[in-house]
């Protein structure tokens, strides 16, 4: 049963309330609502890492103690305790060292917070909140976050890495955070934690379970591969996603909205390409070519346009990747110095982001019409870190139910004004870099958009497979006596046998297999060929037996 004692100040009495005797500092201000001792003590449980005597430090003030020092990132050790402590002055609590408090985050490893978190992965908004759906498919992306940086230690080095370039090796290496988000609110729906870099789409591929039928998946050009498509439709989900501009899929149909219709490695699929124009309010004019694929197939119930508007929402996940690396982190290096170290502490990080949204939620949503992306997170960071340290809120208030909690008020007077069009440029800012990924047309600062216009780029009719050419045997781009056509039929010599780059090279009496190597790559996510393992290759079964040159389009 929790304690109820009265602290007095200068001006008045307050009462605070929270758990008895020595789990007293195991709390965390308001969000203890979010995150309650009862959840915490299942999780221990489940995850054996409950303490096996009880002494000063439990286990469950542990899971606390370690939440809070991503709270508050830039104290140490003993400062984070005296945060938690600050508000609970009149009880008698022990104050530990800073080696008894390494021990016990050591004792509880990463286990039961990364159960924490899949435990509150979840959608957060309700059917009705505004600027969380699509019709009736709740909206979600993927993406990954690699700027997440490590200490530079020798064991953090055991399993990290540090990126070489051209010019120079990065200072520190760095962790990749592979995440589902649904976009309207930011929450996380799963994450996968690797070194980076690593294959976006193969981490991605641990969390298709967790989306439904009832989601639309948003994704870059990261993910436009024909088999990641494919898994992405199996699971009964829809998906709108970009493909890259040197991708060509072939046009079977003519829609009249100006997209059409193809298949991808089997997989139906509508193609919308457009060209945007965005004027700036001093008149300067941007213009970029996007290519959408999706299984929205009706172009009277998912016109292309909308669809293009649709796309935009994918940018909500990189505002969840900002809150936890710059606004939680504030650009900080991890603390930890080994790799268990490193990953609990990057699970309680996302256990936190997830805690700090469910209350943004709740205040967008007590206001009805109010949009889901006008909560703003460093209110809610600022509020439950003052409440940390008065000891505010632990338990829900008895006497006024429903009312909300002081993060919930603090978010709802302190609605951000609606999203303004705004554009600038996207710089990778390193100094090793020997190329620059910014786009010289866009403007250096961010600029206000005055004007958006979409011109659709409807393929040409005569593009359109014609009944002499059945579209699951035609094969596009084909150059008679090109690489792509040789490799094509060496590989469709032997189905069985899994093909080297280098293999192919010297067959094919190539002089520079690393090239051929770079095509390969690209020929797998053009479908031509299929990926059996690590740098071997066979032909797409697609294409076993089909007559290249007599089906080949000019």
């Amino acid at each position: 049963m929790p304690d109820q004692y009265a602290t007095t100040s200068h001006t008045h009495t307050r009462t605070i309330t929270v758990a008895a005797g020595i789990y007293a500092p195991g709390h965390l201000g308001e969000l203890t609502r979010y995150l309650p001792f009862d959840l915490i003590d299942a999780v221990l449980e489940h995850t054996r890492t409950q303490q096996q005597r009880l002494r000063a430090l439990p286990s469950r003030v542990g899971v606390y103690f370690v939440l809070a020092l991503n709270l508050f990132p830039h104290l140490g050790y003993a400062r984070v305790w005296d945060t938690l402590v600050a508000g609970l002055q009149s009880l008698p609590l022990p104050r530990p060292s800073q080696a008894a408090l390494v021990h016990l985050r050591r004792r509880l490893g990463p286990t039961p917070f990364k159960t924490l978190f899949q435990t509150l992965a979840a959608p957060l908004a309700q059917p009705t909140t505004p600027g969380t759906r699509y019709r009736h498919w709740r909206t979600v992306a993927f993406d990954a976050c690699h700027s997440i940086k490590a200490p530079d230690s020798a064991r953090n080095l055991t399993w990290l890495r540090k990126i070489c370039y051209q010019q120079g090796t990065e200072g520190y290496p760095r962790l990749q955070i592979t995440a589902l988000c649904e976009t309207g609110t930011r929450s996380l729906l799963g994450a996968t934690l690797t070194r980076a870099p690593s294959g976006e789409p193969d981490q991605a591929r641990t969390l298709l379970d967790r989306l439904t039928p009832q989601m639309l998946v948003l994704a870059d050009q990261a993910y436009q591969g024909n088999t990641f498509l494919g898994e992405v439709a199996d699971t009964g989900a829809q998906l709108l996603i970009r493909l890259r501009e040197h991708r060509r899929p072939r046009v079977e149909t003519l829609l009249p909205d100006g997209s059409y219709l193809t298949h991808l490695d089997g997989l139906k699929l509508r193609i919308v390409q457009a060209r945007i124009t965005a004027t700036t309010q001093d008149g300067t004019q941007v213009r970029g070519v996007y290519r959408l694929a999706t299984t929205l197939l009706d172009h009277r119930t998912d016109p292309a346009r909308q669809l293009l508007a649709l796309y935009h929402e994918r940018w909500e996940v990189e505002s969840a990747f900002y809150s936890l690396r710059h606004t939680l982190l504030h650009r900080r290096v991890l603390r930890s110095q080994d790799p268990a170290g490193l990953e609990q502490e990057v699970w309680a990080l996302l256990v936190l982001y997830q805690a700090l949204r469910m209350p943004m939620v709740e205040a967008v949503e007590s206001r009805p019409g109010t949009h889901a992306d006008r909560a703003a997170f460093t209110t809610a960071l600022n509020t439950a870190r003052c409440q940390v340290i008065t000891a505010q809120q632990v338990l829900p208030d008895q006497d006024a139910p429903g009312r909300g909690g002081g993060i919930v008020q603090a978010v709802r007077e302190n609605l951000l004004p609606a999203r303004r069009a705004r554009i600038s440029a996207r710089k990778l800012k390193c100094s090793h870099r020997r190329y620059r990924e910014a786009d010289p047309e866009r403007p250096l600062t961010t600029d206000r958009v005055q004007d958006l216009e979409l011109e659709i780029l409807a393929p040409a009719p005569e593009a359109v497979a014609g009944p002499q050419q059945p579209a699951a045997k035609m094969v596009p781009g084909i150059r008679p006596g090109g690489s792509k056509e040789r490799t094509m039929r060496l590989l469709g010599s032997d189905l069985s046998r899994g093909w080297s780059p280098i293999e192919v090279a010297r067959a094919l009496d190539y002089p520079h297999y690393r090239s051929l190597a770079t095509q390969m790559g690209v020929w797998v996510q053009e479908g031509f060929l299929q990926r059996t393992a690590h740098g071997r290759y066979t032909l797409a079964l697609r294409w076993a037996g089909v007559e290249l040159t007599a089906q080949r389009v000019p």
